[in-house]
C-alpha cells in the first residue's frame, strides 16, 4: 500500500535538494507536491494526506504556526519537517513543538525510508491521542484507567468493563476500539437489557427469511454489522442464561449461524462487554455462566465512581459546559465559584451521566452567561423538595424544573413499588417504553433500591 504524502517545498528548489523528486512509488510513496506560496488547509482538500513533509520554508515562523495548527486542530495531520543540518538548537526545539519530528537537509536517499516509519509512529500517537480525547480526568485512580486502556486497546483479546452506572463505560469502550487496529471498522453498541429474550438470538446473529413467523426477509444481526470492528455488549449480565450460552459458543468458535440458516458464518469481531453489577456474585448465584465470565474476563478495567475522583469534577463540569453551550452557536456560559462548589460537595450517585444531566439542565435554567448555584438542581435538592412540596419562591423556570423532577421521581418510584420493582411491568402500566422508563429509574437512582429488578 502506498503512503499518501504531501511535500511542501519552496519554488525554484534545485533538483538535487528536492525531496519530492526523491520520493517514488517504488519506495512506497504516492507524492503530492505543493508550494509554500499560498499554502493553506483548503489546498489539502478534498483528500487529506497521511503525512505532510515540510521542506525549507521561506518564512519559518509562519510555517511553524501553520504546522502547529494541523497538529492541534480537528484535522490533526501528522507532520515531519526537513530542516538545515546546521539549524540552531532553538529552531530544532521550535520545530519539535510544532511537528511530530524532523530530519536534516540536505537529505540522503537512505533517510527517505524513514518517513514511512515516521508515518506509522505518528499515526499510532494520533490514534492514542484521539482515542482518549473524550475521556476527561486527572485523578490518580482515573489516570491508571487511562494507562490501562492505552495498553489493552491494540490487543485483540476480549475486554470486560465494570463500574457503577454512569461511570463512562461506553466512552471507554469506544476509546479501546479507536486505539485498536479496528479503528476504521464499525463500533456497534448493544444494550443487552433492552432486547426481549425471544429476540436475542435474531438480534445478535440475524435470521433468514421464513425462519419464524414475521421473518419476511433476511436480517443481518448485530455481529454481522460489527464485522471488522468491535461489538460492545452493555449490561451483558442482563442476557438470559440461554442467550449467554449462545454468546459463549460464538466467542469460542468465532463463527455463528443465523436463525434458520443452513451454514455457519466466520466472524472477525472483537467483543467488549460491560456490567454495572458484581459479576462474581452473579456467577455464584448461578445468574451468570462461569464459562462465559472467564471468556470475557481476559482484560478487565474497573472504572472508579465519580465520588472517588473529586478532583475531576471541576474539569468534567467545564468540559460538559463547553460542549453543551458550543452546540448550535449557543452563547458560552461559565460556572460561578459557588456553583462549582455545590457540584464538588455532591456525592454523585449517578456518576458522570448525572453530572452531564445536571449541567444540561443548568444551561437551560441559566438565562445569563453565568451558571449560579440556583441553576444547579441536584438529586439532594429533589429529595428535600419532595418532603416540602414544590416551592413557590424564586425563579419560575427553576421552580417548574424542580416540580417536574419531583413528579418524575415520585411517579417512577410509586410504579416500581406497585410492580415489585419489575421495570418491564411498571413501564407497560405507565404506557412508556421500557428503555425510557429504565433511564428515568437510573436518573433518580431508583434501580439500586432493594427489590427493584432490571429485567422483566
Amino acid at each position: 500500500m502506498l503512503h499518501e504524502i504531501c511535500v511542501v517545498e519552496s519554488s525554484g528548489m534545485a533538483p538535487q535538494l528536492s525531496v519530492g523528486q526523491l520520493l517514488t512509488p517504488e519506495m512506497g510513496f504516492r507524492c503530492r507536491l505543493s508550494n509554500w506560496t499560498g499554502f493553506s488547509v483548503e489546498r489539502l482538500q478534498p483528500n487529506d494526506p497521511q503525512l505532510i513533509l515540510a521542506v525549507a520554508a521561506p518564512e519559518p515562523t509562519e510555517a511553524l504556526d501553520f504546522l502547529r495548527s494541523l497538529r492541534t486542530g480537528q484535522r490533526r495531520i501528522p507532520t515531519v519537517a526537513v530542516i538545515p543540518h546546521d539549524a540552531t538548537e532553538e529552531l530544532m526545539h521550535a520545530v519539535l513543538q510544532a511537528t511530530d519530528d524532523f530530519i536534516l537537509w540536505p537529505v540522503q536517499v537512505q533517510e527517505l525510508e524513514w518517513p514511512a516509519h515516521a508515518l506509522d509512529i505518528s499515526r499510532q500517537r494520533l490514534m492514542r491521542e484521539m482515542g482518549l480525547a473524550q475521556i476527561v480526568g486527572t485523578s490518580p485512580s482515573f489516570q491508571r484507567v487511562l494507562e490501562y486502556i492505552s495498553l489493552v486497546g491494540p490487543s485483540e483479546a476480549p475486554v470486560l468493563l465494570t463500574g457503577e452506572t454512569g461511570t463512562g463505560k461506553e466512552v471507554c469502550a469506544r476509546s479501546i476500539h479507536f486505539l485498536s487496529r479496528r479503528q476504521q471498522g464499525p463500533f456497534i453498541p448493544v444494550d443487552c437489557g433492552a432486547i426481549p429474550e425471544n429476540l436475542t438470538e435474531s438480534e445478535l446473529f440475524g435470521h433468514t427469511r421464513g425462519s419464524f413467523t414475521g421473518a419476511h426477509r433476511d436480517h443481518r444481526g448485530l455481529i454481522a454489522l460489527a464485522e471488522g470492528g468491535s461489538l460492545f455488549l452493555d449490561e451483558v449480565d442482563a442476557l438470559s442464561l440461554t442467550s449467554q450460552a449462545k454468546l459463549l459458543r460464538f466467542m469460542q468458535e468465532g463463527s455463528y449461524r443465523p436463525v434458520g440458516g443452513e451454514r455457519f458464518i466466520q466472524a472477525d469481531v472483537r467483543v467488549i462487554a460491560a456490567t454495572n453489577q458484581n459479576v462474581e456474585h452473579a456467577v455464584q448465584d448461578k445468574q451468570f455462566r462461569s464459562d462465559l465470565y472467564f471468556r470475557l474476563n481476559v482484560l478487565r478495567i474497573a472504572l472508579p465512581p465519580l465520588r472517588e475522583r473529586p478532583g475531576d469534577i471541576a474539569m468534567l463540569a467545564r468540559h460538559f459546559l463547553e460542549r453543551l453551550t458550543g452546540q448550535n452557536n449557543a452563547a458560552r456560559k461559565s460556572l460561578s465559584p459557588a456553583a462549582l462548589g455545590k457540584l464538588e460537595l455532591h456525592r454523585w450517585p449517578g456518576n458522570i451521566r448525572e453530572l452531564f444531566n445536571v449541567l444540561q439542565r443548568a444551561t437551560v435554567l441559566a438565562s445569563g452567561a453565568r451558571v449560579l448555584p440556583g441553576h444547579i438542581v441536584l438529586s439532594d435538592d429533589v429529595a428535600s423538595n419532595s418532603e416540602r412540596g414544590p416551592t413557590t419562591n424564586g425563579d419560575f423556570r427553576e421552580a417548574r424544573s424542580a416540580a417536574i423532577a419531583m413528579f418524575e421521581q415520585n411517579y417512577v418510584e410509586q410504579m416500581l413499588r406497585t410492580h415489585q420493582g419489575n421495570i418491564t411491568h411498571a413501564a407497560r402500566a405507565a404506557g412508556q417504553d421500557r428503555r425510557a422508563f429504565g433511564r428515568l429509574a437510573k436518573k433518580y437512582n431508583l434501580h439500586h433500591k432493594s427489590g427493584f429488578q432490571q429485567a422483566g
